[in-house]
């Protein structure tokens, strides 16, 4: 059934834009459908778990999830249908689109599955405790946390308590620098090189650049970057033209990376990598002209790129570096 059409859950979401993490439990329970609240059996740990992992001050009532928006974390369900126990669920029940829109409409840096059969019943894929390699919503992490059910109470207390705690610091991404070119040529055609994540198949363009290494500098960085991806050297390195932030999930990790994109002027140049850039995700490099940009359904990074690009070709670099979208 069409997720429009279906009935709407007897507990609400608890959701708001650009949380932390958004807590995905499997489904509502009869216990959770009386009382309109999240986890509510007495006997489930998941409140517990919240406060003594340190996502809460102190430990909250079911009544109060709504509280916990302001904390930076939000509360659904995989499926809506209230069932006696998970068990009773059928296939149809799981909406992995609904949460796919839900993430790209919310965007928060991750979801995290309270239990593995969550994530299996969406992606209909076993799963591993911890962070996964699948994101969702083009970089939205992904974590699998022990089911906090009295039905999994053959898993310590103190185990799944370790999951919590490894979650609550895995939210805390980890700091990235990059530095990235706008490489224009004398037709004013950019230069995007193309990745694709290697789970979902997600693919999306982007500048050339990529991460700054520790005690290296920002040219050096770029100066590397512009010939590994596509053998440029000996080009004059522009003025900072714009910058952006971003928090995602590459390879289990949560990054939130910092770029500063310089502007990169170059006469004639076919593109070429100088090392195996699959490796990192990369499957094309090429020029792209604007009108080709602005008739594109691609996913482009940034999304104002084409946007931005024709401000920057009408009226030159900017005399501040602009910040562009997500």
């Amino acid at each position: 059934m069409p997720a429009s059409l279906k009935p709407p859950s007897a507990v609400p979401d608890v959701l708001a834009p650009d949380l932390a993490v958004v807590f995905c439990g499997i489904n509502p329970g009869r216990v959770s459908a009386a009382a309109a609240a999240h986890f509510a059996n007495p006997r489930n740990d998941f409140w517990r778990l919240l406060h003594d992992a340190g996502f809460t001050p102190r430990r909250f009532d079911p009544s109060e999830q709504f509280d916990l928006l302001p904390l930076g974390y939000g509360v659904t369900n995989a499926a809506y249908r209230t069932t006696p126990g998970s068990s009773d669920l059928r296939r149809g029940d799981f909406d992995a689109a609904r949460l796919e829109a839900l993430a790209a409409e919310l965007r928060p840096n991750a979801i995290a599955f309270v239990g593995k059969e969550a994530y299996r019943g969406l992606y209909n894929e076993r799963a591993d405790l911890g962070p996964q390699l699948r994101t969702v919503a083009d970089g939205i992490g992904l974590f699998v946390l022990p089911s906090t059910s009295p039905a999994n109470a053959a898993v310590p207390y103190e185990e799944r308590l370790r999951w919590f705690r490894a979650l609550r610091e895995w939210i805390e991404p980890s700091p990235r620098p990059a530095v990235r070119a706008v490489v224009l040529d004398a037709d004013d055609r950019i230069l995007l090189t193309r990745f694709q994540n290697p789970v979902t198949r997600a693919v999306w363009w982007a500048t050339v650049g990529g991460g700054v290494d520790e005690g290296e500098s920002e040219e050096v960085a770029l100066r590397r970057e512009l010939l590994e991806e596509a053998g440029l050297s000996d080009v004059e390195i522009g003025p900072v033209v714009w910058t952006r932030e971003s928090v995602f999930a590459w390879d289990r990790r949560l990054l939130h990376q910092r770029e500063r994109m310089h502007l990169v002027r170059v006469d004639a140049h076919e593109p070429e990598p100088t090392i195996d850039v699959a490796a990192e995700g990369v499957t094309d490099v090429r020029w792209w002209s604007l009108d080709e940009l602005e008739a594109s359904d691609e996913r482009l990074v940034p999304r104002d790129l084409a946007t931005r690009l024709r401000e920057l070709l009408r009226d030159g670099p900017p005399t501040a570096p602009i910040r562009v979208g997500p």
